[in-house]
């Protein structure tokens, strides 16, 4: 299988680039290495119907996000206010950054 680099990070900011939410934006909440998805909020929700549990869950049917595929997914950049690719660059003390492919702008903090 082959390696893929993964560019998205928790807490930035993407925008949906395909699938039945194309063109919402959100924050990525969480990030599956392993099956190379991301959820975002308020993107790909979907429902569930559970029963009330024994630790006071109220049953019912509870709307969540669900995973969607980092593919489908374009980090913003706060500079362009646009989506845009990221390239990654070394900085002179060593340290390696995503950049905004479009304005060289560091995403990183």
């Amino acid at each position: 299988m082959q390696n893929e680099r993964v560019r998205i990070k928790k807490e930035d900011k993407v925008k949906v680039i395909a699938g039945k939410d194309r063109g919402k934006i959100g924050k990525v909440i969480r990030v599956d290495l392993k099956k190379k998805r991301v959820l975002v909020e308020n993107v790909n929700m979907i429902k569930r119907h559970l029963r009330p549990g024994p630790q006071h869950r109220q049953g019912g049917i509870v709307e969540s996000e669900g995973l969607i595929h980092w593919s489908n997914v374009m980090v913003m950049c706060s500079k362009c206010v646009a989506s845009v690719r990221i390239k990654m660059m070394h900085l002179e003390e060593g340290r390696k950054v995503r950049v905004c492919a479009k304005c060289n702008e560091i995403l990183d903090a």
